[in-house]
């Protein structure tokens, strides 16, 4: 009996520190950091700079990729949102910038071991899995407000059906959008990412949606927004393809 109380307690002291490393997780990343601007008013984290260098190359050698469209995103407040295949898909905007990005990922991820560091590096902002965090919302809003770049994937999970159909949206991007009064980069990965096979990544021009700005949009509004927003994912990967196909009927 005196041992089974044993094995007890040391069983609940192995709980309460991983419960405690949790929390601690939680707090060092509930409260994203910001890149005040340096004196070229560009707002830059270092460490994604160092991936610039180091890891992006290797990256690209590995799955190939080719940008097309809108590739040069001015410096400022931003949304990058895009369809989501693989854990990689995070190089795509930054390719369109030496400024940072604050990406939006699920609140699992920052409470990870390693992960959570990282998190804070690059000021990642947690959400929780059913996107009803209204912290989520708030933190994306200060981060926008301080003229910083934010980059979301809407599916809010990577697609892994054999299907052309992204998944589900959850929405959010408009809403931040008119808050902030900040445009959105639309982009679209093509074709599923494949090892030294070449992935195509079309960014559009930077949507706004300015007939809801200084206004109190409803929901039904930020759903039509939203839909709008999803349409043009389609129509720059429709437009593509198409252009493709005509190149390829006149060889």
């Amino acid at each position: 009996m005196a041992e089974e109380q044993q094995t007890l307690t040391r069983a609940e002291k192995k709980a309460q520190k991983k419960a405690e490393i949790k929390k601690k997780r939680l707090e060092a990343n509930k409260k994203p950091r910001l890149f005040p601007a340096n004196k070229r008013g560009k707002h830059v984290m270092p460490f994604l700079n160092l991936f610039h260098v180091l890891a992006m190359p290797l990256h690209f050698l590995l799955f190939p990729y080719k940008l097309h469209g809108h590739k040069k995103v001015k410096d400022g407040a931003c949304i990058y949102v895009g369809n989501h295949y693989s854990m990689f898909d995070v190089f795509y905007p930054l390719r369109t910038t030496w400024e940072g990005i604050h990406y939006i990922c699920k609140q699992s991820i920052l409470e990870a071991p390693v992960l959570w560091k990282w998190g804070i590096w690059i000021g990642a902002i947690g959400a929780a899995r059913d996107g009803s965090d209204v912290r989520t919302v708030m933190e994306s809003v200060r981060i926008l407000k301080a003229d910083e770049k934010i980059c979301m994937f809407p599916e809010g999970t990577r697609n892994r059906t054999e299907g052309d159909e992204f998944l589900p949206f959850r929405g959010g991007a408009a809403l931040l959008s008119v808050k902030t009064k900040t445009p959105i980069v639309p982009f679209v990965i093509v074709n599923r990412p494949r090892l030294f096979r070449r992935t195509h990544v079309v960014f559009g021009e930077p949507m706004e949606f300015t007939e809801f700005y200084d206004k109190k949009p409803t929901s039904e509004d930020y759903d039509r927004a939203e839909a709008r927003l999803l349409a043009r994912l389609y129509e720059l990967r429709e437009e593509f393809r198409a252009s493709r196909k005509r190149k390829e009927g006149k060889k």
